[in-house]
């Protein structure tokens, strides 16, 4: 009887037969990572000086002491972080590693089913088997797992955020992200879309947590105030290493302070046009206005800022989830390049081109995130300008064919206003201004 199940009486439709193949493909790169990559580790190692610190903070000697002239990975960690962390240490090195890992696997893959229903698939749909495959062939999931980092768990709490501050559990979603503030502010841009949406109760715990843990804290680190004097400091300058952050790259390459600053400069503005016209005319669609906002954040935080780590770009899987809606600004071909120079795990590196191979594979980074960023403005500032054009700017941006897009989710179409009116209806009638025409067509 088992044996006939491996053959069906009737012919399997496309989307089974594609995610009975995808399944073990899913399955064993996750094994692989977990068990094998990550276990061997790699010559970066930003487990140890954690671990090195958490047992400091466990013995009572000082935490920050980190020499920050060498290039080996920091202890960089507020003493709220370090609270959290510090009983990794209370079993030896490389047991503690492997929990670490298997810890940060476990909330990739919570994350993972989280983001799943966020977007309203389930187990049995295609989609999730080529997301997981996906998630764990992307350098951020392989490296965060191999380098054996805490991002797993940041992923996990953006996840939780995302879903609680669209069901508007105000102090929940403030806790969650509260939390991952208290080890590292990677989510705190996050916040201004809690502030945008009125959603106030949220600062509440985003803050209070990592305060009061900061409260618990600081008596019991040996040296509290060298993370104010030392580290704190040194968070806020900029390197020529690991730091894919245009300033980062900058500095390496030797381009002149004006230079960098004009492209910083240059590509905020482009960030704050994009974060203005998905308030103006999205915020109502709260799935795609939270996951596309939350997105351009953190990926101008992370281009804009004095660091940015390739790694660092797990926190955008809600962002290219969004693909699957039918107004996602990323159905197109230069976001998915983008989308590639930060998310492949390919090297450029190239034994009979050095010197290209080597720009390629250090630039790749900070292009694919800003070819992001100028992609989202341009979809954006397209279906503005059309909008405008046509005289449909009262009944939001996006194209009358839209409404009629198919829908990967398999849900039934949720026209707009604007595509829902005859063509004619568009344009002001009777002398009526566009606010009383729209308030005309939507009345019953």
């Amino acid at each position: 009887m088992f044996l006939r199940q491996l053959e069906p009486r009737t012919a399997r439709t496309t989307a089974e037969v594609i995610k009975f193949a995808l399944w073990p493909l899913a399955v064993m790169t996750v094994l692989n990572r977990v068990f094998i990559k990550a276990v061997n580790g790699f010559i970066t190692d930003d487990y140890r000086p954690v671990y090195q610190a958490s047992f400091d903070f466990l013995n009572g000697r000082p935490v920050y002491t980190a020499n920050f002239d060498s290039v080996d990975p920091h202890y960089l960690y507020p003493p709220s972080g370090t609270l959290l962390i510090a009983p990794i240490a209370a079993i030896d090195y490389e047991k503690s590693r492997w929990l670490f890992i298997a810890l940060n696997a476990i909330a990739i893959l919570i994350a993972w089913y989280l983001l799943l229903r966020l977007f309203r698939y389930t187990l049995h749909s295609v989609a999730a088997p080529a997301l997981l495959l996906a998630m764990f062939s992307s350098e951020t999931v392989i490296n965060t797992l191999v380098f054996t980092n805490v991002n797993g768990c940041v992923l996990l709490a953006e996840l939780i955020f995302i879903h609680l501050l669209l069901k508007r559990r105000d102090l929940w979603a403030g806790a969650a992200l509260g939390l991952s503030i208290a080890v590292k502010p990677t989510l705190a841009p996050l916040l201004l879309i809690a502030l945008v949406r009125g959603q106030w109760k949220v600062f509440v715990t985003a803050l209070g947590v990592p305060l009061a843990l900061t409260a618990i804290a600081w008596p019991l680190v040996k040296d509290p105030e060298k993370f104010i004097t030392r580290t704190a400091p040194y968070l806020f300058e900029s390197r020529d290493y690991f730091n894919s952050a245009i300033v980062g790259n900058g500095e390496y390459y030797g381009l002149p302070p004006w230079l960098t600053w004009g492209m910083r400069v240059a590509l905020g503005v482009l960030v704050l046009i994009s974060l203005w016209l998905l308030y103006r005319y999205y915020r109502e669609d709260e799935l795609f206005f939270v996951c596309t906002s939350s997105g351009v954040l953190l990926t101008a935080s992370f281009l804009l800022s004095s660091l940015g780590q390739m790694y660092y770009s797990m926190m955008l899987f809600p962002f290219l989830m969004t693909v699957v809606l039918r107004n996602s600004v990323l159905r197109n071909w230069p976001a998915w390049l983008a989308i590639f120079g930060f998310m492949s795990y390919d090297k450029w590196l190239s034994d009979r081109w050095q010197h290209i191979g080597r720009n390629l594979e250090y630039l790749r980074i900070t292009f694919g995130w800003g070819l992001l960023l100028i992609v989202v403005f341009c979809v954006l500032g397209d279906r503005y300008l059309a909008a405008r054009r046509a005289g449909r700017l009262p009944f939001g941006i996006d194209p009358a064919w839209m409404s009629s897009a198919p829908d990967p989710r398999g849900e039934q179409p949720q026209p707009p206003v604007a595509a829902a009116l005859p063509a004619e209806t568009h344009r002001p009638q009777n002398g009526s201004t566009p606010a009383e025409q729209n308030r005309i067509s939507v009345e019953p």
